[in-house]
């Protein structure tokens, strides 16, 4: 597997990461990576699941915190297990308070059984309408309704045709709103698609957030390098830079399905850095802005890392 180290900023092969040097710009202390999923044969995915990936562990992603300097992490329950988000908790538990959790229900679930969810370190439903399983846009108002109680947030990923077609439902929950993956805009989308103003509204009047996550998911050349991106990204960040999260993505379900090449994640935060023009809006991006969203607590706090 490669030289492994202890400490961030040291060269290391990383499972599902391409790339082995560490990120050009340091991240400053408490960075968070917004969005990572582990993958566990142990248990069984759902029936029509599109994404079969390999399994990836904690210990693996441990190994990219170690590399890039990555302190805490949010677990989205991905589309491969529907609503089973005993794996998603099962990282949460091992990563300890330096992580947060993004569940998905189906709504049926009773209010201990969400209370649960939240002890555990859930803090927001993540709403899969671009490949999940048994989804459909009618399950925005009922899980919104059921989650506001707890001061979740709803995460959605969704076509942007859909999207702006579900414009007056969105500005009219009663939860704060989460668009990963740029919000599935592409970069010939940015101020032509209706969706990308609605986004960026919504951004601005404090209603959402968005995942500068999966840039090479959007991207026509499926590289989170393509310059086509500068703009789409920097319009989220122009227009509320108190509104954006970052996410790396690993480990990458669709390159393991041979959609795109696996990204370097440094490179990833490069990128990111290239964006905000690094200093302290990188450190809003990555420490300030997950804090809010997410509810850490204050740093330093966290334990060091130490080889096992």
């Amino acid at each position: 597997m490669g030289a492994q180290r202890d400490q961030a900023g040291r060269s290391s092969t990383v499972p599902f990461s391409a790339g082995t040097q560490p990120p050009a710009v340091a991240l400053p202390a408490g960075a968070c990576d917004c969005h990572l999923h582990v993958y566990d044969g142990a248990f069984p995915a759902v029936p029509g699941a599109r994404l079969l990936p390999p399994d990836a562990s904690v210990d693996d992603y441990r190994l990219l915190q170690r590399r890039t300097g990555l302190q805490r992490a949010v677990v989205v329950t991905p589309s491969t297990y529907g609503t089973d988000n005993r794996p998603m908790l099962a990282a949460l538990h091992a990563l300890g308070a330096a992580a947060r959790g993004v569940a998905v229900i189906d709504g049926s679930e009773s209010d201990a059984q969400l209370a649960h969810l939240h002890a555990q370190g859930v803090r927001g439903v993540r709403l899969n309408l671009s490949l999940g399983v048994g989804t459909h846009a009618d399950m925005l108002g009922p899980i919104a309704q059921r989650i506001a109680p707890l001061g979740w947030h709803l995460q959605l990923l969704m076509p942007a045709d859909l999207l702006q077609a579900q414009a007056a439902v969105l500005a009219a929950l009663p939860v704060p709103l989460v668009f990963d993956h740029f919000a599935r805009l592409s970069p010939a989308d940015a101020g032509r698609h209706p969706a990308h103003a609605m986004v960026l509204q919504l951004l601005r009047t404090g209603r959402a957030w968005i995942k500068l996550s999966g840039g090479y998911l959007v991207s026509p050349t499926r590289s989170t390098e393509d310059p086509a991106l500068d703009d789409l990204a920097r319009s989220f960040l122009d227009a509320a830079p108190e509104r954006v999260v970052w996410g790396s993505d690993w480990p990458h379900a669709t390159a393991s399905a041979g959609l795109q090449p696996l990204p370097d994640d440094a490179r990833q935060l490069d990128r990111l850095a290239q964006w905000t023009g690094g200093g302290e809006r990188l450190a809003q991006v990555l420490v300030r802005n997950p804090a809010a969203l997410y509810g850490f607590g204050p740093f330093p706090d966290l334990p060091q890392q130490t080889e096992t």
